[in-house]
């Protein structure tokens, strides 16, 4: 914990100082925009971006990742939320807090249990489908904001700030780094003033706004913003425990999947090491933090992750950096925030969560592997048509799903001897030599109970094509050189494949077992009831013994 700043050099300041400057002016709209996804006031988002990232700082293991408010974060909450309190509410704000409360409990308990394996629980293309399905459903909630009513009764004046702001960051965001890049400027700085361009624009509806008294007629605006800091106090609802303790594990879930997939991204171009126990310390620690502020559930946003990095942050102190200025923003007169217009607020949403559409990953999935495709795409729906609980509901068991559906299908290879050499390999595939009464095999995968079935059934085929195509089978060598375990029902079955084999005069012999296998077939039944062949230490040696077995018998007749 904080081995960050004990190694602190002064030489990092002026990147930390920038980068927390650039990022605080990306977070205060997004915090307020993402609080307004979630259906809570404005002034939550600000609340849930002041002690997150500096309790992340305590405990977190990335240098860069920026923590606060996210995009499917805040629409999980106020799907949870929707049917337990009025949007906006009071009551709403102390139920998001209570779940960020139940979620850090999770997480952080789960660093202190090293639980921070379960990031393989979610394959990256159902990862991408959720995310795909979470885009479209805050976009779609957007429509109605940006255009100021339902799309058939919208309100012209709303309609116009909110499709011209969303123009004018589809333009920034198409042509910005561009036409700056043309001008002269280096890479980095036309990227940067890119990711600022919603400030600006933001900046520009919330002027026109106010100097030409829009809310009066009828443009909706964000509101007074209390000035000052949040109390610290933990305040929560005895009996909304239950209906909220699903939801918040969800939602934990989903913070520590975003978070490392951030985290992991910006440590690879760092040349660092992401510490999966310690980002759930973090999170946790992050998420705790939120719920006594008056906040809600926080992580860590792939967005403002990259703009920290960019802007040359170096350590966590530029988060810290974030966060004094977001209490400055709110020790000032905040007047100027409250004419800030929903439909522009709207318009940075839309924009932000449709780049999270991923059809690049959808692409390759479709190139590589049509199941994962197929998950991804199942994902997606879910989401939208089911809700964002089901979807990640849905997701786990796709990946769970389509794990066991890949491990029941393990790869089994008729091999044989490549001329001239030791080295076996697939009679499909290569040139080789084989030797007529014996089969042998490469079992591809651990032997356990999910796939057993399906390598009998595969032997039994390929016993019966050799016997219907005249061709006598005297050995069977199963080669063990892909296989680091097996179950109990593995070694039963094994025992039942030697006793099969030997009812119909086959000898069964293993190769290349590896010491751990070996170590369960030596206390197994297989061994101390005399398998049918042998074991060889290599394929090469049971292929010599098997080949001069043959020339003996050949000889004796």
């Amino acid at each position: 914990m904080l081995i960050w700043l004990r190694n602190y050099r002064r030489d990092l300041l002026a990147g930390d100082i920038g980068a927390g400057i650039i990022v605080t002016l990306m977070m205060i709209p997004q915090s307020m925009a993402y609080a307004l996804v979630a259906g809570l006031p404005p002034v939550t988002g600000l609340y849930a971006s002041i002690l997150p990232p500096v309790a992340y700082a305590l405990f977190g293991s990335s240098m860069v990742q920026s923590v606060g408010p996210m995009a499917i974060t805040s629409l999980m909450i106020g799907t949870a939320l929707a049917t337990l309190a009025p949007p906006g509410s009071a009551l709403s704000m102390v139920l998001a807090g209570q779940m960020a409360l139940i979620a850090g409990a999770i997480l952080f308990l789960s660093g202190v249990f090293r639980l921070g394996f379960v990031a393989g629980f979610l394959s990256r293309p159902v990862m991408s489908g959720f995310t795909t399905g979470a885009a479209l459903l805050i976009a779609s909630g957007q429509l109605g904001p940006l255009l100021g009513g339902p799309l058939a009764n919208s309100h012209l004046p709303s309609a116009i700030i909110g499709l011209a702001s969303l123009l004018a960051l589809w333009l920034a965001k198409t042509y910005l780094a561009r036409a700056l890049a043309a001008l002269g400027a280096s890479g980095k700085v036309a990227e940067m003033l890119t990711k600022l361009a919603p400030v600006v624009v933001l900046i520009a509806a919330t002027a026109a706004v106010a100097v030409l008294d829009l809310a009066a007629a009828g443009v909706k605006v964000v509101g007074e913003i209390p000035a000052g800091l949040p109390a610290l106090a933990l305040a929560v609802s005895a009996e909304h425990w239950q209906p909220l303790l699903m939801p918040s594990l969800l939602i934990a879930f989903m913070i520590f999947l975003s978070s490392q997939s951030a985290a992991q991204s910006l440590a690879h171009r760092r040349g660092e090491r992401i510490v999966s126990n310690r980002e759930l310390l973090g999170l946790g620690a992050a998420n705790l933090a939120s719920a006594v502020s008056g906040g809600f559930a926080v992580t860590g946003s792939i967005s403002r992750s990259a703009v920290n990095y960019a802007a040359g942050a170096n350590t966590p102190l530029a988060s810290v950096i974030s966060a004094g200025l977001i209490v400055l923003a709110l020790l000032v007169p905040t007047t100027w925030i409250s004419w800030l217009p929903l439909p522009a607020l709207a318009a940075t949403i839309i924009l932000a969560v449709l780049g999270m559409i991923d059809f690049a990953t959808l692409r390759d999935a479709w190139r590589h592997d049509r199941s994962d495709a197929a998950a991804l795409l199942a994902t997606t729906a879910g989401v939208v048509v089911l809700g964002v609980e089901q979807g990640v509901i849905l997701g786990v068991v796709l990946s769970l799903a389509t794990v066991i559906w890949r491990a029941s299908r393990p790869h089994i290879a008729v091999i044989g001897r490549i001329p001239g050499s030791e080295h076996f390999r697939n009679v499909k595939r290569h040139q080789v030599e084989t030797l007529p009464e014996v089969l042998m095999l490469r079992i591809d995968a651990d032997l356990f109970f999910g796939n057993v079935d399906a390598i009998v059934d595969h032997l039994e085929q390929l016993l019966k094509e050799r016997t219907a195509n005249g061709q006598a089978t005297r050995d069977v060598l199963l080669v063990m050189s892909a296989v680091s375990s097996i179950d109990t029902t593995g070694l039963y079955v094994l025992n039942e494949i030697n006793r099969s084999l030997l009812g119909q005069s086959i000898k069964l012999h293993l190769s290349e077992v590896k010491g751990p296998v070996m170590d369960r077939l030596q206390r197994s039944e297989l061994l101390k009831q005399r398998l049918g062949g042998q074991v060889f230490l290599s394929t090469a040696a049971a292929f010599s013994y098997l080949t001069e077995q043959a020339a003996e018998e050949t000889w004796s007749i």
